[in-house]
This record gives C-alpha cells, structure tokens and sequence, in this order.
C-alpha cells in the first residue's frame, strides 16, 4: 500500500490532459482504454502531474522510477475472468486492508476488507481467495498480484509441496500461513487459474485501484480479527514462555 493517486495525467490517449478520477465519463480510464500505445501516469499531487505531463521523458530522473506505461486493456478476453487484487498492512504487523477487482465481459466489481492485526502476506493471499471464493461458478481466471511471495508460491510449486510435507517448510521449519495457502489451493483446483506479477505502485491502473482500496480498508473503524493469525502468535508466545520457564 502507498500514497493515494488522487490526479492521472494521460500523455497519448483519446483526449490527453489531467483526470482527478480514474473511473467514470470524466476520468483518465476512458481515455486509454483501447488506445494502442496509451501512456498515463498517476500522481498524489496536481504539481506533480503537470510537471510528468510537460515532459515524460525527463520525469523519471526526478522520481527514480519509470516514467510511463503502455496500458493493458482492463477486459479480458471473451470467457476469461480477470482479477486484479492488492494487500498490506501498517507495521506489518499491524492494521491491514485487501482491496479486489473482478472483470467479467462488460460487469465489474470492487471489494474490499480490513482487519486489526495482520501481516502484509496474509493481506495479499486473503485478497486472493476472497476474489476467487466471490466466483459463482468454476471458471478461467487471470489473477493480477504484486506479490511475488503469492505469485511464485503457487507457480513455483511451494505451497504444494509445503502441503505434501504436512506444511512443512523443510524438515525443521513450518511453512508460514499454511491455513491460507490451504485455502488458495483448494480455489485453484475449483478454478483454472493464472497467476501474472505485475510490479506494484508502478502506474498499473487496477493495480494502483486495489492498492486504494485496500489502503482504505485498512484504515477503517471497524476492522475484523484475523483468528488465525492472533492464534498463531498466542501459541508462540506461550511456547518462548515455557522454554523461559
């Protein structure tokens, strides 16, 4: 989770210029959806925005980081569900929030969730399952993460293996959020499902969408308890307590 981009300034699109909103009639999404070669950039302030919009190409040596992006279309092919999920938490641990996209055809949804205490690698998985369980029916996925940890856990193979080890790491060492990555391959055989990395907070707009709404999430008032979590860390506590005893 980062800063909010609260303004988008469209170099090549439909009608270039700068969109205080992504999505909408009036918002950048509209401009470069489609557009072969669309290159936009979000911003967290409207200085910044313009001076990206002057000249692109000298941006990135005030930023450090890349100063374009050749947007992808956010529909996916026909009898294809894309998913677009984020996650994090302050302090990690500490609050956390998950923020989901689901493209089906022409239908969207966006969801999202929060939670007291709970790790960044929890947020990404959670937001993973909840994206999958919220499909009615089996169906082809394509599942955006920015987490490699989730991204190269289930395509390397490692949770697999951890789960044929009993959920073990290796002979002496647990494998960490064994009851999500149980419940993410559980998904996975319902669904068919591919796992893409794309980088975070790198202009990606579902991406930068589902870090807002996760950012969000997380600084709710009433977050939810992430049992599993909290269980796990009382056990640990009480195991170091008896080893100190």
């Amino acid at each position: 989770m980062g800063k909010t981009k609260k303004h988008y300034a469209v170099a090549k699109g439909i009608k270039p210029g700068i969109y205080n909103a992504w999505f909408g009639s009036e918002g950048a999404e509209e401009q470069v959806r489609g557009f072969s070669g669309a290159l936009y950039k979000g911003f967290a302030s409207l200085t910044e925005a313009q001076r990206w919009l002057e000249n692109p190409a000298s941006f990135g040596r005030i930023s450090g980081k890349a100063n374009s992006l050749k947007v992808p279309s956010t529909r996916p092919s026909p009898g294809e569900t894309a998913i677009y999920t984020d996650g994090g938490c302050r302090g990690n641990p500490g609050p956390g929030g998950y923020g989901v996209i689901i493209v089906t055809g022409e239908k969207r949804i966006e969801f999202a969730d929060g939670f007291r205490l709970t790790t960044n690698n929890r947020m990404e998985m959670m937001a993973c399952i909840a994206a999958l369980r919220a499909l009615k029916t089996p169906a082809d996925v394509i599942l955006y993460s920015d987490s490699r940890y989730v991204v190269n856990g289930i395509d390397k193979g490692w949770a697999r293996k951890w789960r044929a080890n009993n959920w073990m790491r290796t002979k002496s060492e647990a494998a960490e959020n064994s009851d999500l990555w149980a419940q993410l391959l559980d998904l996975c055989d319902s669904h068919r499902v591919q796992f893409v990395w794309v980088p975070g907070h790198a202009g990606h707009p579902e991406n930068e969408r589902c870090d807002e709404l996760a950012t969000a999430a997380a600084q709710g008032a009433d977050l939810k308890e992430d049992r599993a979590y909290v269980q796990g860390r009382t056990r640990v506590s009480e195991r170091s307590l008896r080893r100190e005893d």
